[in-house]
């Protein structure tokens, strides 16, 4: 029998630098706020990765938690990687199905502009194409339409009881699959926003 390595999950400081694009002066959070995650996932080839994620020093125990059991069970994701390396552009991390956490942006959504919950770094996206965006019949990203049909579930998908959905909710996090205006299938926050 083959032993599956260990999971693995290590809480680094993170430098504005680092953080690149997805930070600016004037947003919610500085560096000192943030953490970067160096987190093992098993991707969709069946394969062990570690991938880097940013967010609030507040929720690292969170994180861990999370992403264990999201080892532990085997649920597959894409990629993992810090939207710095997008420059900063929510748009291009999500067109790559990238997970991630903190980016200082305003919230997509109608109404008032606001710092949405990744300007927090309190906030995960997951598997952002497997689980899309729906923004006033827009669905984001564009490549996220083969998902849209929620019934028929495959991999990496988040979906009432799931393993995704479970794992979060077990660390008291709140999905945004659940909003009925425009639901967020890839969304996942401290603060329910």
């Amino acid at each position: 029998m083959v032993v599956a390595p260990p999971f693995f999950a290590s809480v680094q400081p993170v430098t504005t630098a680092e953080l690149g694009a997805s930070w600016h002066p004037g947003c919610p959070v500085g560096a000192a706020d943030l953490r970067t995650m160096r987190i093992s996932y098993w991707g969709f080839d069946g394969a062990r990765h570690v991938g880097s994620i940013v967010v609030n020093r507040a929720v690292t125990g969170d994180v861990k938690v999370i992403f264990r059991a999201l080892y532990r069970a085997r649920f597959p994701i894409r990629r993992m990687e810090p939207v710095a390396g997008y420059g900063g552009s929510d748009d291009r991390s999500m067109a790559a199905d990238n997970t991630s956490g903190f980016n200082c942006r305003y919230a997509v959504a109608p109404g008032p502009k606001r710092w949405s919950v990744h300007a927090y770094g309190e906030a995960i996206d997951v598997n952002t194409v497997e689980n899309p965006y729906l923004e006033g019949g827009q669905v984001l990203p564009a490549a996220g339409a083969a998902y849209r049909n929620r019934s028929d579930v495959r991999p990496g998908m988040a979906e009432p009881g799931g393993v995704l959905v479970r794992a979060f909710a077990l660390a008291g996090w709140q999905w945004g699959g659940r909003w009925t205006a425009s639901p967020d299938w890839q969304h996942f926050s401290k603060t329910g926003g």
